[in-house]
C-alpha cells in the first residue's frame, strides 16, 4: 500500500515551514503523488500568515507541476466548544480544512472531558475535512464517544505520521484511533504534515500499522485515486 496524495502539508508561509508550494508540487510530482493539500497554520499559531494569504490562494493554479494542489489550512480548535481560528466565510471559501488541536493556540487546561466536548462541537462543522494528529497525549479525549459522532458527520479522522516519526508518545494512542475506526468504519487520511520535502508523502510508518491490524484500505481516501475522486465528487472538489 502506498500514498497517492497527503492532504496535510506547510509551505514557507507557515514561518516554521521550509519549501515553497511549487517545491512541495514538484516533490509530489516526483513521487508520482495525484494531489496535495497545503494546509499552512490558521492566524493564532505563532509566525502563521493572515487572512488575506488564504483569501489570495484562489490565485494559485488547480495544478502545479501535474499535481492537484488543494488550496487548505490548518486551522486551530480555539474553545473546547469546538470553534476554529478562520472566519466562517474564509472557512466556505477554502477547498480543504484540517482542523487541529495546539498547546500554543488554545487556553485552558485540557481535561479529557473539555476535549471531547471540543471534537463533539468540531463534528457539526460542515467545513472541516479533516480532524488533525488526534493522537495527542495531551489532548486526548474518549475515542468510544468521539469516533462514531466523527463517522456520522463525515469527517475524514487522520492519521499522522509524524506521530510515528518524531511523537512517539503519541503512536499507541494513534493505534488504538485506527482500531476505533475500523470498529466504526470511519474515513481515514494518512498524512505525514510535512514542513519540508524530504517527508512528503511518505506515511510509512503509519501505513505499515494499518497493516499489522488489518486495516480495510477502502476506508483509507487518500489510499488510491478512485477513493479520493470519489470523495473529491462527495464534497464538490475540482479534480
Amino acid at each position: 500500500m502506498k500514498l497517492v496524495a497527503d492532504m496535510h502539508t506547510h509551505s514557507i508561509a507557515s514561518t516554521h515551514a521550509y519549501a515553497t508550494i511549487t517545491e512541495m508540487a514538484q516533490e509530489a510530482h516526483d513521487l508520482g503523488l495525484f494531489a496535495i493539500a497545503i494546509t499552512d497554520h490558521a492566524r493564532t499559531m505563532p509566525g502563521a500568515p493572515g487572512p488575506f494569504y488564504f483569501e489570495s490562494l484562489a490565485i494559485l493554479p488547480a495544478y502545479i507541476k501535474g499535481v492537484r494542489v488543494l488550496h487548505g489550512i490548518e486551522a486551530n480548535i480555539c474553545d473546547y466548544n469546538g470553534n476554529l481560528d478562520v472566519e466562517s466565510q474564509l472557512q466556505d471559501n477554502l477547498e480543504w480544512v484540517v482542523a487541529s488541536l495546539h498547546t500554543l493556540t488554545i487556553e485552558g487546561e485540557a481535561t479529557v472531558e473539555k476535549c471531547t466536548q471540543a471534537y463533539l462541537g468540531l463534528a457539526k462543522n460542515p467545513n472541516v475535512n479533516v480532524i488533525g494528529h488526534s493522537g495527542s497525549e495531551y489532548f486526548k479525549y474518549d475515542y468510544e464517544i468521539v469516533i462514531p459522532q466523527l463517522a456520522k458527520e463525515g469527517k475524514l479522522i487522520e492519521i499522522n505520521d509524524s506521530a510515528f516519526r518524531y511523537k512517539k508518545s503519541c503512536a499507541s494512542n494513534c493505534t488504538q484511533i485506527a482500531k476505533l475506526c475500523k470498529k466504526y468504519k470511519a474515513r481515514i487520511c494518512v498524512n505525514t504534515d510535512s514542513h519540508y520535502t524530504h517527508t512528503l508523502g511518505r506515511g510509512t510508518e503509519t501505513l505499515k500499522m494499518l497493516e499489522d491490524i488489518d486495516f480495510p484500505q477502502e476506508l483509507i481516501v487518500n489510499a488510491n485515486e478512485e477513493t479520493l475522486k470519489a470523495y473529491f465528487k462527495e464534497k464538490n472538489i475540482y479534480y
